[in-house]
């Protein structure tokens, strides 16, 4: 197109580096008419000044006119120099994480400045590594982020800052080119028109977070709302063309790392959308339930490759991908690889789910190995005994009439008797302690097992746990089967039925629903706490001598987090459905031999025969949506699962 090979590069690139500095001069204009608006007060005191020093503004009127303009010079200015020191000295947000030395990974930094030297650009003055999968370069030459800089002073270059999960996924090759573009983004950050918008812009960014600083006096803060909102303003007038600058850089960067690696980087753009779903389903289903459970495993880096490998046996889409284990991974570019991990996986842990800052008592790792027996099973047990205990508080029958095994200890049996909406089938063979058989007419009202008597219990009981309304969403009431469109079919009774006579197919399930929201919600306000008395301990004691890794650093804001939650707050359904699933996995553990597992994309996982449960959710839904303890019955039938033996708790 362009007449001669690379001549097209070379033009995009150069279209790219034009547009950034163009719109990065429009930045610093947006600048100028704000310094200029703020001394044009004091010009025109100026120009009043020196017209009464040579006689041309004379007289009273002129005289109050030169007080007036002067004080409001005076303010204008006091402002606006408090809006420059405030947009100077505020902190740049920056991302929390894991600082690399160069002699924590001296290989991964040649490779970096080799790559920077074939593209013609300054190399980065640092690498960091961030538990997500993304790469991108952040500026940190602000004073307040120079205690987590690893590189000399005096270098303005910005900082690397990698994905971990390609470190372990990808392999060396693959990690170069990937990197490519990321790198080749130091030419135009170099460029003083760019560096000094971009300056701008992310101190009126952090300007406007002043006001949300902790400790500041209500004469301070007031002050710092106003500067706020001036920050507001002058980030909405230059708002866009930022973002025009921040395309053109990476335009010109890509078109930049055209010429290095550009087979290779096709096929690692692949593995990147494999690696972002690997480490997605790593942390929701496999590292957030072990979180819960204040454990954090140390290897999450490490355990995305058996992810990523277990992903590319089931899928076909992804065949061949484990083939490339065999080549050299790029986590071998590091001294320490697994002291590397266990910071970025400690640092997953805040971002995503809270977790201290350092490992306590309340807060430990958890290797693989370990992880079916100290998180799967201690999680079953732990929500099992939770279960037991909202039983309790709501004055459930410890089991059916007639059930003397359970007598010992909790049950399956007592959960699915409370949560049936029909009644479960007695033995033949044991006796009824008043001399009643099941087979008694269920419309009596003084039969234990009526089905309207059992309605009435559970709306008893839900009253009685919950103060007011409970309003659940998540569980509806199931749709009419089907809806004849013929005259006469009485389509509009039927609506009107459903839509007003049937709030909810199972009322014990909404009163044990909310009692076990409520009480976890206690739980997690008391955690809480204690993370948060924690984090203030350690910001007030003084800094250890020694650490772990003398390589590593984590840098990011202290206090509790999330910054990133995985998942939205569960509903009460959701809630009871896992504890009932807990207790029916305790149950099969603790009398059918089944054993806790670790599947890498679906979390824990049961164990019967050595064959992964599959089959046990939508069992449990039919208890806990519909009343139906058929479905879950016939597969503990099957299993070999005994009900009414009571289990092990925590």
């Amino acid at each position: 197109m362009y007449g001669v090979s690379g001549t097209g590069a070379v033009v995009g690139e150069e279209w790219g580096a034009r547009a950034a500095r163009s719109r990065a001069l429009a930045v610093l204009r947006v600048r100028g008419r704000a310094l200029g608006l703020a001394v044009l007060p004091a010009a025109v005191a100026v120009v009043l000044y020196a017209g009464g020093a040579t006689g041309h503004f004379t007289g009273a009127g002129w005289d109050t006119a030169r007080w007036v303009v002067t004080v409001l010079a005076i303010l204008v200015l006091l402002a606006a120099t408090a809006v420059a020191l405030v947009v100077a000295r505020a902190r740049p947000a920056a991302t929390p994480t894991v600082e690399l030395s160069e002699t924590a990974a001296p290989d991964l930094y040649r490779l970096v400045r080799d790559l920077a030297d074939r593209l013609d650009v300054p190399a980065p003055s640092a690498i960091a590594l961030t538990p997500d999968c993304d790469s991108w370069l952040e500026d940190r030459t602000h004073r307040a982020h120079r205690s987590l800089r690893t590189a000399p002073d005096g270098d303005d270059a910005p900082v690397l800052v990698i994905g971990s999960p390609f470190l372990w996924w990808m392999r060396v090759a693959e990690l170069r080119a990937v990197l490519a573009p990321v790198v080749a983004g130091t030419g135009p950050a170099a460029h003083p028109d760019i560096a000094a918008a971009r300056r701008f812009v992310r101190g009126l960014d952090a300007a406007v977070a002043v006001p949300e600083t902790p400790g500041l006096d209500p004469f301070r803060r007031l002050g710092a709302h106003g500067v706020g909102r001036v920050a507001r303003v002058l980030l909405r007038a230059c708002r866009g063309h930022a973002g025009e600058m921040e395309r053109g850089v990476a335009a010109a960067g890509s078109e930049r790392a055209q010429t290095v690696d550009y087979g290779v980087r096709i096929v690692a753009q692949e593995q990147v959308g494999l690696a972002y779903a690997g480490w997605d389903r790593l942390l929701t289903r496999v590292a957030l339930p072990a979180w819960r459970m204040g454990r954090w495993p140390a290897k999450l880096d490490a355990g995305v490759v058996s992810a990523l490998t277990e992903l590319s046996r089931r899928d076909r889409l992804a065949d061949g991908f484990s083939s490339r284990l065999g080549e050299r991974p790029a986590c071998d570019l590091l001294e320490e690889p697994g002291a590397v991990d266990e910071a970025t996986s400690l640092l997953a842990a805040r971002l995503f789910h809270g977790g201290p800052a350092e490992a306590g008592p309340d807060w430990s790792p958890v290797e693989w190995s370990q992880y079916p027996e100290e998180v799967v099973d201690r999680k079953w047990r732990t929500d099992a005994a939770r279960l037991h205990e909202v039983l309790d508080r709501l004055g459930v029958a410890d089991s059916t009439a007639g059930s003397s095994s359970a007598s010992g200890g909790p049950t399956l049996t007592r959960v699915m008797a409370h949560l049936s909406t029909t009644p479960p089938a007695l033995s033949t063979d044991t006796p009824d302690p008043e001399g009643r058989r099941a087979s008694q007419d269920p419309q009596d009202p003084q039969d234990p097992q009526d089905p309207q008597d059992s309605e009435e219990v559970s709306e008893k009981v839900s009253e009685e746990a919950v103060e007011g309304t409970v309003e659940e969403t998540s569980g509806e009431a199931a749709a009419p089967a089907e809806f004849s469109d013929s005259p006469g079919d009485g389509l509009d009774d039927r609506l009107d039925d459903v839509l007003d006579d049937e709030p909810h197919a199972n009322p014990a399930a909404d009163a044990l629903a909310a009692a076990l929201s409520a009480l976890l919600a206690r739980e997690e306000a008391a955690r809480e706490a204690r993370a948060a008395e924690a984090a203030k301990t350690a910001r007030t004691a003084a800094p250890a001598p020694g650490g772990t890794s003398p390589h590593v650093a984590v840098s990011g804001p202290d206090g509790p987090l999330p910054l990133f939650p995985l998942q939205p707050p569960r509903t009460g359904r959701d809630l009871l459905a896992d504890h009932v699933t807990a207790m029916v996995c305790c149950a099969a553990v603790d009398t059918a031999e089944a054993i806790p597992g670790l599947d890498w994309l679906d979390g824990p996982a049961l164990l019967v025969g050595g064959e992964r449960t599959v089959d046990l959710g939508p069992r449990v839904l039919a208890l806990v949506e519909d009343g139906d303890p058929e479905p879950l019955r016939a597969w503990l039938a099957r299993t070999g699962v005994r009900p009414e033996k009571p289990v092990r708790l925590v």
